[in-house]
């Protein structure tokens, strides 16, 4: 009965404390509360291999009954009331601290050792045996957190009104799955017998229902702002994982360093894999190659700093013309690229539609600025993206051979139509 009461009031003490610092988050930074959360992880661990109290139902531990399953609902009450981006920090960190000393460990271990002068000496055997059991609790951790949310978000589409059955589920669930997983290791590694895993899973499964009790108290008394409804399971699992960053990291990989836009590598392979779908299912495809008539003046004349500003505010304008099926690449100095799921005709009207913008938008400037496009479209002629880019290159050439200032497509479509309300001096230098 004693040790019962002790479990208990070990609970209490546990959550009382870790909710006032995360009550308190706003005034003493949420570090602190993450801190405590992880700064406990070796006793839990330590109480968890070696030091178990008798129950009329089996042997229990209070690290893997009360610390242990305090942790992780701390982590889902961080969730509730934060997010999936803030929860993740403390579930990495506390896997590569782990994997941080293990590696210190296998260093300590090649030092020559001076015993203490009551010839006390360390006991290696011994923190090997703790490192381990740290490393698989700590990877059960990452597993358990990760799973704890994305259940407690599976149930909120069928318990979204019933909080503490919602929050105990979860628990309870992912307890029993730690309590499997961790029982096998603790039992080959220091023998454990099987009252040990009985013990704590009904241990566990009584410490999912007084933390659940306490925490939909907690929440509902001292947490003003309503629990969020249910998210995504996909967006929390990319989240969790960071897999949105690494998704992120390739698109900035594949993106133009002054612009923002996708680059020469990126319109290779996106162009390749374009026309091939083009060519499958007979979906015109139409690419615009725009240049910016006599940049190399501006350059000269006004330097390098104008030139850029000028590619920059023209791969704005772009971006707000194109239509969210089309592709924009900066594919050389000048030179921008629109790939679009349109027929010649369409990808013409983009041409000239964009021509018009960027002599509307050079105004206000201290220079004119035109461009000059050539369009292509995949056909039996152009049945990749060498032949496609080659045609409207040879077009846009054209365009500035021509008198600039004008979108060149198929022959005979009136290419001087640019010309034909406004003349533009010629300019000096430039392409």
């Amino acid at each position: 009965m004693l040790n019962s009461f002790l479990l208990f009031a070990e609970a209490v003490l546990y959550f009382g404390i870790m909710v006032t610092l995360f009550r308190f988050r706003g005034r003493i930074g949420l570090g602190v509360f993450v801190c405590a959360l992880g700064v406990m992880h070796f006793l839990e661990t330590y109480l968890a291999s070696v030091f178990y109290v008798a129950l009329p139902f089996g042997m229990v531990s209070p690290g893997s009954a009360v610390l242990f399953s305090g942790k992780l609902v701390m982590l889902l009450l961080l969730y509730i009331k934060e997010d999936a981006a803030t929860v993740r920090q403390p579930i990495y960190g506390l896997l590569l601290g782990n994997a941080l000393m293990i590696g210190l460990v296998l260093i300590l271990r090649l030092h020559d050792i001076a015993p203490l002068p009551g010839g006390g000496l360390p006991d290696i055997g011994f923190i090997d045996e703790m490192g381990w059991l740290m490393v698989w609790g700590t990877t059960l951790l990452f597993v358990d957190a990760i799973l704890i949310i994305l259940l407690y978000e599976k149930l909120g589409k069928y318990l979204r009104k019933a909080l503490f059955t919602r929050i105990l589920v979860s628990v309870a669930c992912v307890l029993t799955f730690d309590q499997a997983g961790f029982f096998t290791a603790l039992h080959f590694v220091t023998g454990a017998p099987v009252a040990v895993f009985f013990g704590g899973w009904f241990a566990k499964m009584a410490a999912a229902f007084v933390y659940s009790t306490m925490l939909v108290a907690y929440i509902r008394w001292f947490e003003a702002r309503q629990v969020p409804a249910p998210r995504g399971l996909s967006d929390i699992f990319d989240t969790l994982t960071y897999r949105e960053r690494y998704e992120a990291l390739v698109e900035h990989v594949g993106r133009d360093g002054l612009t923002g836009l996708l680059h020469r590598g990126r319109f290779d392979s996106d162009g390749e894999a374009a026309v091939a779908t083009s060519l499958r299912t007979a979906r015109s495809l139409s690419l615009l190659i725009i240049d910016v008539d006599h940049f190399k003046s501006i350059n000269d004349r006004f330097g390098h700093a104008e030139g850029d500003r000028v590619l920059k505010a023209l791969a704005i304008l772009l971006g707000e013309l194109v239509g969210t099926d089309d592709q924009l690449f900066r594919i050389g100095g000048e030179e921008f690229a629109i790939l679009g799921w349109r027929p010649q005709p369409l990808a013409r009207l983009l041409g000239e539609t964009v021509r018009q913008a960027v002599r509307m938008s050079a105004s206000t400037s201290r220079f004119d600025i035109t461009v000059s496009a050539g369009i292509s479209t995949v056909s039996e002629t152009t049945r990749c993206l060498a032949d496609l880019f080659a045609l409207a290159d040879q077009r846009l050439y054209k365009a500035k051979s021509t008198g600039r200032d004008r979108v060149v497509g198929e022959p005979g479509g009136n290419e001087a139509d640019g010309r034909n309300t406004w003349t533009r001096p010629e300019r000096s230098a430039g392409a």
